[in-house]
């Protein structure tokens, strides 16, 4: 911890900074570049096709904390990239954690971005930005899971600052926008416009030509605890529970539901 000349404490602050790239060779999809700073940091394990695991060394997120994460892909790539564990947002006494991804995918290639949970813990206070920008014919599936506290460790989440922005994009122009605000007016009673009690959502998005083809599979892996739809070339689909062990679950199903091979050996454990 550093002093300023008034003598406030100023606690030092988590910084990650990470850039990769994939590229197509003989037959497969192979990393190209790759530059990791701080605490921003990435592995390659070995799997049937290209999967990068990302990891945030510091243990987690929380006022002041800055991660940057940029991945282009060349075209015919085919790469997944998932997180080592779940993110964890704590408690902020100044400021909010920021955190700042894109991912580029160029024509015909595809990208499965299947990251596991963001835990969000009381006072937390973070702004994501996350961008998936596809050029040409690309294709991509987006899951983001958001769990408000740990059931299982009796915290409650009452007071929150998230702000979350999420954007598909193809060839510049909007394909799927969704701008998630989280405060204390939301978290408050069992709304049912809002989370109505529940502690865990996700939502899943599919970008490809066959989208609205996987539709029927997808409602049948949800049945009655979430709802999915189809339309212009993509289909979004949405699950809430009481906690974040259920909705993995069914997260899973859903998953496996629209999209071929195993999942990431992360999400196995």
């Amino acid at each position: 911890m550093m002093l300023h000349q008034n003598m406030s404490p100023v606690l030092p602050r988590a910084q990650g900074t990470l850039r990769a790239g994939f590229a197509h060779s003989r037959g497969a999809t192979r990393i190209a570049r790759l530059h990791q700073a701080g605490s921003a940091k990435a592995m390659l394990p070995p799997a049937p096709g290209c999967e990068m695991v990302l990891l945030n060394t510091s243990g987690g997120l929380t006022g002041g904390d800055r991660m940057q994460i940029a991945v282009t892909q060349d075209a015919n790539t085919q790469l997944t990239v998932t997180t080592q564990t779940a993110e964890r947002a704590y408690r902020s006494t100044t400021g909010r954690a920021r955190v700042e991804a894109r991912f580029e995918v160029a024509d015909a290639a595809h990208l499965d971005l299947l990251p596991q949970e963001t835990i969000l813990f009381d006072r937390a206070a973070l702004m994501r930005q996350q961008e998936i920008a596809l050029i040409g014919s690309a294709t991509c599936l987006w899951v983001e899971t958001l769990i408000l506290g740990r059931a299982a460790m009796g915290e409650t989440v009452r007071t929150l600052d998230l702000t979350d922005r999420r954007r598909v994009t193809r060839d510049g122009h909007p394909v799927f926008i969704e701008n998630l605000r989280l405060d204390d007016a939301a978290l408050a009673g069992d709304n049912p416009a809002t989370l109505a009690g529940c502690r865990a959502f996700a939502t899943l998005v599919l970008v490809a030509p066959d989208a609205a083809d996987r539709l029927a599979p997808a409602r049948a892996a949800l049945g009655p605890d979430g709802a999915a739809s189809a339309f212009d070339g993509k289909l979004v689909a949405r699950l809430m529970a009481d906690d974040g062990w259920p909705l993995r679950q069914a997260l899973m199903r859903l998953i496996r539901a629209v999209r071929p091979g195993p999942l990431p050996r992360v999400w196995q454990n």
